[in-house]
């Protein structure tokens, strides 16, 4: 049998995830048996294999610290340039530029004007780089991802979902 983690709660229905580390992570409700548990992971196989293929051919080796250092680095200087830019062509003010390790966002924005970017976005194209900055600007004045805020995306990136493609 494949490997796997339980997650029992007080849910009704039992689904399969394959995690970012390509790890298969169960859900069932509490009072399902385990032999049902795993009759199900055994009928979806295929699906988890080639899951899992996929989630391993996206894992990056994880840079040394000197290799962070200088990620670090590089992401500070050219992403405070690249929100400077932005910002004075968008029209909008920012109060600060944080450099972060996260692993699951390469931006976010604070409704306090506060602007923070992953070391991380530094692995991908300069193309990819400007369509965070640029998402990241227009929550300075649009705090969800309603039409209106992805039309403003589009007035400044017109190929910003090509851009975005760039990040999966």
């Amino acid at each position: 049998m494949i490997e796997y983690e339980l997650r029992r709660s007080s849910r009704r229905t039992l689904s399969l995830e394959v995690n970012r580390e390509a790890k298969l992570v169960v859900h069932a409700p509490r009072s399902m048996p385990l032999a049902q548990i795993e009759s199900f992971i055994a009928s979806h196989l295929s699906w988890i294999t080639k899951s899992q293929e996929k989630a391993k051919a996206r894992m990056l080796p994880e840079p040394s610290e000197s290799e962070i250092a200088s990620l670090k680095e590089k992401a500070r200087a050219i992403l405070t340039e690249k929100t400077e830019y932005y910002a004075a062509l968008m029209g909008v003010t920012y109060s600060h530029i944080g450099i972060s390790s996260a692993k699951t966002r390469f931006g976010s924005c604070s409704k306090k004007g506060s602007i923070n970017y992953s070391w991380r976005l530094m692995l991908f194209p300069e193309a990819a780089w400007d369509y965070v900055v640029v998402h990241e600007l227009c929550h300075l004045t649009h705090f969800d991802h309603s039409k209106s805020f992805w039309q403003t995306v589009a007035k400044y990136l017109p190929d910003y979902k090509e851009r975005q493609k760039l990040l999966k």
